[in-house]
C-alpha cells in the first residue's frame, strides 16, 4: 500500500482501502420502516383487488348457473353446467334489448349536450372576466350540493306540466330525460373543465386572436382540441353516472298501459328480476347485470389512460 509523507510521519493513502464510516442508526431505522409500510401497502392493495375482482367474478359466473344453483350454492364460482341460455332469455323475453337501446338514445343525446354546455359554461367562465362571473359560478357549485332526492316532487311537478303544454317534453319521453340528465350533470362538468381551462397556456390563445380568431373560432379550434384529456375524463364520468342512473328515470318515465315501453337498462333489470310473476328469475338476472356492466367496463379499460392523463393535467400544468 503506497504511503505519503506529511510532517515526518506516514500515514495510508487515501483509496478504496480507506475505512468507511458507519451509517447512522436513524437510516437504519429509516429503511426498516420503510420495508413495513411497502408490505403492508402491498397486503392492502391485495386485500382491495380481492374485494374488488371477487364480486365481479361471483356476477359473470352466477349469470351461468341455474336458478337452483344460485339459490342454494350462492357464493360458488364454478357452475355445474354453464347456462348460456340465460343471456338469450334476458336479452328476448326480458326486453333488455329494447332497454340497451333507449339507454344508448338518452345517453347520446345526453352526454353530448352537457359536454357541450359545461365545456363553453365553463369557458366563459374560467378565460373571461365579466361582472357576475364569480355569481354565476358558485351557482353552478351549489347544483353540487342539492340532494335530487330534494328536487323530486317540484321536478316530477315541473316535468308534468311542461308535458301538458308540449307532449314531447312530458314524462316518459326521452327528450325529457335528456334534459334532465343535462341539467343533473352541468354542475360538475362546469366544475372540472373550469379548473382544466384555467390551466391552459393565454399565449396560444393571444396568438390565435392576434391572427384574426374570433371567439368562438378561437374555443372551437384551438381551445377545445387542447382540453381533448379533461373532456375525456369528465366524459367518462358522466357516461358511468348516467349509465347507471336509477333514480330519475323511475320518477320520470314510469310504464303506462298502452305506450310502448320507454324505460333505460337500470329499470330494465329491476323488471328482469321479477318477469316470471311471483318466481324471480335470478340467472336472467345476473345474466342482465353482467351484459349491462360489461359495456361500462371496456368504456374506463379503452379509455383509463385517458382518464388518468385528464386528472393529472391541471397538477403537472
Amino acid at each position: 500500500m503506497s504511503t505519503a509523507t506529511h510532517g515526518g510521519l506516514t500515514r495510508p493513502d487515501q483509496g478504496p482501502e480507506t475505512q468507511s464510516t458507519p451509517a447512522p442508526r436513524g437510516g437504519v431505522r429509516t429503511a426498516i420502516g420503510g420495508k413495513i409500510f411497502n408490505g403492508f401497502s402491498h397486503v392492502f392493495l391485495v386485500v382491495w383487488a380481492v374485494m374488488v375482482i371477487y364480486p365481479l367474478l361471483w356476477v359473470v359466473m352466477s349469470a351461468l348457473k341455474s336458478d337452483s344453483e344460485v339459490i342454494r350454492e350462492p357464493l360458488s364460482l364454478i357452475p355445474a353446467k354453464l347456462n348460456w341460455d340465460n343471456f338469450a332469455r334476458a336479452w328476448g323475453a326480458g326486453h333488455l334489448g329494447s332497454f340497451f337501446l333507449n339507454t344508448l338514445l338518452v345517453l347520446v343525446g345526453s352526454v353530448t349536450l352537457t359536454m357541450l354546455l359545461g365545456s363553453m359554461a365553463a369557458y366563459a367562465l374560467a378565460r373571461y372576466e365579466f361582472r357576475g362571473n364569480r355569481l354565476i359560478y358558485y351557482m353552478f357549485l351549489s347544483g353540487l350540493t342539492l340532494p335530487i332526492y330534494l328536487a323530486a316532487v317540484p321536478l316530477f311537478k315541473g316535468v308534468y306540466n311542461t308535458g301538458v303544454a308540449l307532449p314531447l317534453l312530458g314524462p316518459n319521453k326521452h327528450v325529457m330525460l335528456i334534459m334532465v340528465y343535462v341539467a343533473w350533470s352541468l354542475s360538475f362538468t362546469v366544475f372540472f373543465m373550469h379548473s382544466f381551462f384555467r390551466t391552459l397556456p393565454t399565449t396560444i390563445a393571444e396568438a390565435a386572436m392576434v391572427d384574426g380568431a374570433s371567439h368562438s373560432r378561437l374555443f372551437f379550434s384551438v381551445m377545445l382540441p387542447m382540453a381533448k384529456p379533461g373532456l375525456i375524463s369528465i366524459g367518462i364520468f358522466n357516461v358511468l353516472g348516467q349509465w347507471n342512473q336509477w333514480y330519475l328515470p323511475t320518477l320520470l318515465m314510469q310504464s303506462v298501459a298502452g305506450e310502448p315501453k320507454n324505460q333505460v337498462i337500470a329499470q330494465g333489470l329491476i323488471e328482469l328480476s321479477v318477469n316470471q310473476g311471483y318466481k324471480s328469475d335470478w340467472s336472467g338476472l345476473f345474466a342482465g347485470v353482467t351484459m349491462a356492466m360489461l359495456p361500462v367496463l371496456i368504456v374506463y379499460i379503452v379509455f383509463q389512460r385517458q382518464v388518468q392523463s385528464g386528472l393529472t393535467a391541471g397538477v403537472g400544468k
